[in-house]
């Protein structure tokens, strides 16, 4: 029976991810599809079996298991493995928010010194402050059915750069 293959392949799977320490709630199903397979020969479709596909979605929180994931993925029979995205945790994104508001402050301040300055006015005190933040660039990566597995070497995943900025307004009184 084909749901029985697939829910053993979809076990193996997840058992081979727990081995590698990914988490229950970092494996999540987000497709389950059964189709039947026609015969077009006669003329008139008729159905010869069904085949069923399974995606999901691992979270793997730590960089160095990613590639081992990946090989263990195809050793447990994932055909097509793809959609590689990284993103910045929410901790270390709110760490490096507060740095970029700290520089872009210390920036704006210096910036608004200078053209006091070269105005011939003093600053006062501050009036108002806006922020606006650009979202993490995620950086997308798909590696599709390759020979991954056994023997063969491991695939180079790469996460790149994640850039995390933050543009600030500061109004200031003028004396």
């Amino acid at each position: 029976d084909v749901q029985k293959q697939a829910s053993t392949k979809s076990k193996n799977l997840v058992d081979a991810l727990k081995k590698l320490g990914i988490d229950d709630k970092q494996i999540k199903t987000t497709a389950y599809n059964v189709y039947p397979e026609y015969n077009y020969e006669s003329g008139t479709p008729r159905i010869t079996g069904y085949k069923v596909s399974s995606s999901y979605e691992v979270t793997v929180k730590d960089f160095d298991k990613v590639n081992d994931v990946l090989v263990e993925a195809v050793n447990a029979g994932a055909k097509v493995v793809g959609n590689i995205s990284f993103e910045v945790n929410d901790e270390s994104e709110k760490k490096l928010l507060d740095e970029a508001r700290e520089e872009a402050v210390k920036e704006a301040k210096e910036k608004a010194q200078s053209l006091a300055k070269a105005a011939g006015v003093s600053l006062g005190k501050i009036l108002n402050i806006s922020e606006s933040q650009h979202a993490p660039e995620i950086v997308p990566i798909a590696l599709r059915e390759a020979g991954v597995g056994g023997t063969e070497p491991q695939p180079e995943i790469t996460p790149g750069e994640t850039e995390i900025s933050v543009v600030v307004s500061i109004s200031f009184e003028i004396r």
